[in-house]
């Protein structure tokens, strides 16, 4: 009887009921919430956690800041960056609004964990990174090409103290591997200066400081808008990074 009911009413032009889906948010002007991934989730080793903890009271008297991390761009600084740096016809802006932060495309705990704290004063910043599964190389240790990834994408967030900057050169030292899950501490600090060119010195320790994995210096090339127009104006002492 329900099926001839429902032929009836096709016939009559109504439309079939549909299923329960998802609900969508009624008022666009209501804010999406994004997941801060520089933040503690159960993947997270005690030894990662504890260094966490460490560096958050560093920030406590304000020489120190946690640089948030997203998957995605904000759609600001995406404007932005394909108005100055994109060919529009090239990359089509409903492409880049689906692309995320490749450092962030993994699954918690597979990837790269990582919360990154920065020093204004020193020019510094420091990397706490843990190598998920999906990271190995050789069994058992991480692949040089993730090494490489935290190393860039460290280098690169102490480049930003400047201005935006790209990598130019990147040389790698790889002095021991790092194990599979272990946790490292990336340490990054401009060394010198040179018109646009800022000269970074990199190195990779173990959380207890007596295994030196990997040293690396970078030349990223300074670019054009200055950092300041990156920060979110709620919070104008804050980083709003990726």
């Amino acid at each position: 009887m329900l099926r001839s009911c429902v032929a009836r009413l096709r016939v009559l032009g109504a439309p079939p009921a549909r299923r329960p889906g998802p609900v969508w948010r009624l008022f666009s002007s209501e804010k999406v919430i994004r997941k801060d991934y520089g933040l503690p989730n159960p993947s997270w080793s005690k030894d990662l956690r504890l260094l966490f903890d460490q560096f958050m009271k560093k920030c406590e008297d304000g020489s120190w800041k946690r640089l948030p991390s997203y998957r995605q761009n904000p759609t600001q600084i995406l404007k932005d960056f394909q108005t100055r740096f994109v060919d529009p016809s090239f990359t089509k802006e409903e492409q880049m609004s689906k692309a995320q932060q490749f450092s962030r495309s993994f699954e918690e705990g597979l990837g790269f964990e990582y919360v990154m704290f920065y020093n204004k004063v020193e020019k510094r910043t420091v990397c706490l990174f843990q190598a998920g599964l999906h990271l190995q190389g050789v069994p058992g240790y991480v692949h040089g090409g993730a090494i490489a990834t935290i190393v860039d994408i460290t280098t690169g967030m102490c480049a930003l103290a400047e201005g935006i900057a790209m990598t130019a050169n990147l040389n790698i030292d790889y002095k021991k591997p790092i194990p599979l899950c272990s946790v490292v501490v990336v340490n990054c600090q401009i060394s010198k200066t040179e018109g646009r060119k800022l000269f970074v010195s990199c190195s990779i320790q173990s959380v207890d400081e007596k295994t030196l994995h990997t040293e690396a210096t970078v030349l990223p090339f300074l670019s054009f808008p200055p950092l300041h127009l990156y920060l979110p104006p709620s919070s104008p002492s804050s980083l709003y990074l990726l």
